[in-house]
Parts: structure tokens; sequence; C-alpha cells
């Protein structure tokens, strides 16, 4: 079958395996100092490798390949589940050892409310009115057209970004209708959607908003792919959230 999948340009590739790491599926192994799609079945399409490629290796392409098979795929990370264990129990004494955490790493970024032992000093967060324009707010349930789109700054965010960036409401959601969702938690490709939706709207600019984690990677490239499919020419930018909430730099 003719399908997306991604290509890989070996005399680009320095072979960091960044790309391995960050697909889920195993698809993708460094041999002999390269990376290499070892499997065409275990390649989803979504391009979570594409935004983690410091060399800008890694492409898409369309061209006859087997169908991914999410049985295959599965019966894979069954037979390195032990080994992966093993890994994130080391990585997880590494960081206790370091005294590092999500909370510690991202304080001073942001408001902190109530917490710790009972003689700490506590912040209060000031009251202020939620920013959503729009509803429903999901990508797989929006509508194709909708007057709230007509002359729209559209924000599509991620779903972690709102509980990772503590001025969501206020810095991005302010002034614009917001599409929220995780490609891998929906399993779908947003990518024909959001196209009918800008090309079939007056929509003015895109932001879109991703956490640091590889998986945004899919979300990242979907809404790009639906720009260009869409025919327009529209401002748009790529904002990242790191999983200490803040904005990367």
């Amino acid at each position: 079958m003719i399908r997306q999948i991604i290509h890989i340009d070996e005399e680009k590739c320095n072979g960091c395996g960044a790309c391995a790491a960050a697909c889920h599926e195993g698809a993708i192994a460094i041999i002999d100092g390269k990376a290499k799609l070892i499997r065409d079945d275990y390649c989803d399409g979504m391009g979570d490798c594409l935004p983690e490629c410091p060399a800008g290796a890694i492409t898409f392409e369309k061209r006859e390949a087997a169908a991914y098979d999410e049985k295959a795929v599965a019966e894979k990370k069954a037979q390195t589940m032990p080994m992966e264990k093993a890994q994130a129990v080391q990585a997880e004494k590494a960081q206790s050892a370091a005294g590092r955490s999500v909370s510690e790493a991202g304080a001073g970024h942001g408001n902190v409310h109530g917490g710790g032992c009972p003689g700490a000093r506590v912040r209060e967060l000031p009251p202020s009115a939620s920013e959503l324009r729009n509803w429903p707010v999901q990508i797989k349930l929006a509508p194709l057209k909708a007057a709230y789109f007509d002359g729209a700054k559209l924000l599509i965010a991620a779903d972690c970004t709102a509980y990772s960036y503590a001025a969501f409401h206020q810095e991005f959601m302010r002034g614009r209708v917001t599409l929220i969702g995780c490609p891998k938690l929906d399993a779908v490709d947003y990518s024909d959607k959001l196209t009918e939706i800008i090309r079939g709207n007056d929509i003015r600019s895109v932001t879109l908003l991703r956490m640091e984690v590889p998986c945004c990677g899919g979300l990242e490239m979907a809404a790009k792919r639906a720009l260009q499919a869409s025919g327009k020419s529209i401002p748009w930018q790529v904002v990242t959230v790191t999983i200490d909430g803040r904005l990367r730099e």
C-alpha cells in the first residue's frame, strides 16, 4: 500500500540516537553508527522522531510500504518491557540521587499555592476569569465550521500544556480560539480535520503550543501538514513548554 512513512538520510545522520529514543514503536535503531528504519510495519507515520533529530536527517515520504501493524508493535514492546523497566528504575535512582523533581525544578517560575510543611509560606494565586472562547475544545469534537472561527487567531495546544504552564489562559488562550488534543491518547492523525478548519474558515494566525516530550511531535507535524494542505499563507508559530513549566527559549 502507498502510505506516509519516515525517510532517513544517512548522509545527514550523525548517529546521536535521539530519533530511536523518541520512537515509541521501536521502528528505528542505530546500526553501524547510523539511524535506520528497521521495519516499515513498525512506523505509524506520526513522526514523533522528526522534531528530535538535530541534523534534520528525517523527513516524510509517501511510498509503497507495509501497513502499520499495531499488534506486532505491541508484541515487540512486551518482549522489551523487562529491559525498559530496568532502565526506568536506573533513571529514577539517578534522578533521586540528583535531588531533582519537576516541582523543584519549576520553583520560582510562576506562583506556588499551598503544599510543603505546615510552616511554609503560601503565596496566594490571584483570582482570574477563564479565557475560553469556544466549546468544544477537543480537536476531534470541534466542528469544521463555526462563527467563532471567523477572523480567529487559532491556538492548537497539547493537552498537557494547560497543566504545565501556569499562565496558559492569560498568555495563550486570551484572544484566541482554542483547540486541544493529544495524538497518542486519541490515536488519530489530526491533519485532515485541521486542514478543513483552516481552509473553510477565516483563520488569521495559528499558534501551536506543545510540550518538549517527543510524543508532541505528532501534533506539531499535523498542524504543519494542515497549514500546507489548506493552501493558505497564514502566520504561525510553534512554542514549546518544558516539563518543569517554562517556555523553551
